[in-house]
């Protein structure tokens, strides 16, 4: 069947903003270079992005971008800036100003008051002779040749090669500051994308809560060391913090059923599983719940890169922190 008019239209749309976006890459060079220089060498600033109207909305989720990739941003509505909020802007910022004609009367009014605080400032405009782009200390061109809207003045294509530059643009910064998956997890802790990125050590249990017991201590005494941490297990080590084995209430139930004499007088490497398995702290926790489901236990002694003790993983904290 041929393709009905909704679907015509929409292809057309999509090949011209396709189209705008191919026509951005030639002009990516040395002003890009200079826009991630300047924001990199920033220093202790931020970048503050403003736009107004649909351009706003693209430098919102540029801002938000940004700042989940490692460069300290916010939006600052230009509007509400003439009246007062620019004052938010400081001589060590970074600003990156969204105006497709380089005219906007609200962005104009601020070039002279940004000047003023000293902060740089970045032009992302359509039209580089335009008021802005001749004030700023970069411009970065987004022209497009025509808008997907068909009567040529509802911004589509326009916004979509602002939006795409502005992503190029985090994306340089986020390699360039070396960011990395921990990083991305410091800054997304919350709902399913920031628990998959949370590491063993995040969540396991250390200090009191995490008991630890030489192996040559009695049952007795391990058991303490259990109930104290309200833990199920206790890590057991050698006179040099190494993991030897673990010792759980399994252990306990089953030399008792063995029926072995007094167990509270034994020494607790006699008894516990030795050679356990474990988990290194720097190893994902979906990693950890999927161990811990295949042999079917509830604990993991936590080791440090020299195999030495340093935290108790317990299938409730994985429950917790959401992942169950």
């Amino acid at each position: 069947m041929p393709d009905s008019r909704n679907v015509l239209i929409a292809k057309k749309v999509l090949r011209i903003e396709a189209k705008a976006i191919q026509s951005a890459i030639p002009k990516i060079g040395k002003s890009f270079d200079s826009a991630v220089d300047l924001i990199y060498s920033g220093g202790s600033g931020r970048l503050v992005v403003t736009g107004m109207g649909k351009p706003g909305i693209i430098g919102r989720k540029i801002a938000a971008t940004l700042a989940s990739t490692g460069t300290p941003s916010l939006f600052l509505h230009p509007a509400e800036a003439i009246h007062g909020d620019v004052g938010m802007v400081t001589k060590q910022d970074v600003v990156l100003a969204i105006s497709n004609s380089g005219e906007t009367e609200e962005i104009v009014k601020l070039i002279t008051t940004i000047k003023k605080i000293g902060a740089k400032l970045i032009a992302m405009t359509g039209n580089v002779k335009s008021t802005l782009a001749k004030n700023a200390d970069v411009i970065l061109d987004i022209g497009i040749s025509r808008e997907a809207c068909p009567l040529g003045l509802a911004p589509t294509a326009s916004t979509t090669v602002t939006l795409a530059v502005g992503d190029a643009l985090a994306i340089a910064l986020q390699q360039k500051r070396g960011f990395k998956t921990e990083d991305f997890a410091l800054y997304h802790p919350g709902g399913s994308l920031g628990r998959k990125l949370l590491k063993v050590k995040d969540l396991m249990r250390t200090g009191k809560a995490n008991p630890v017991v030489r192996e040559d201590k009695l049952v007795k005494e391990a058991l303490l060391a259990i109930t104290a941490a309200r833990a199920g297990s206790c890590a057991v080590v050698d006179h040099a913090g190494y993991l030897k084995g673990i010792f759980t209430d399994g252990d306990l139930r089953r030399h008792l059923e063995e029926g072995e004499g007094d167990i509270m007088r034994r020494r607790i490497g006699e008894v516990a599983t030795l050679k356990p398995l474990r988990i290194h702290r720097d190893r994902l926790a979906a990693e950890a719940l999927n161990l811990l489901k295949e042999r079917k236990i509830d604990e993991l002694p936590v080791v440090d890169d020299k195999g030495k003790v340093v935290g108790l993983l317990d299938v409730q904290d994985l429950l917790k922190a959401g992942f169950i």
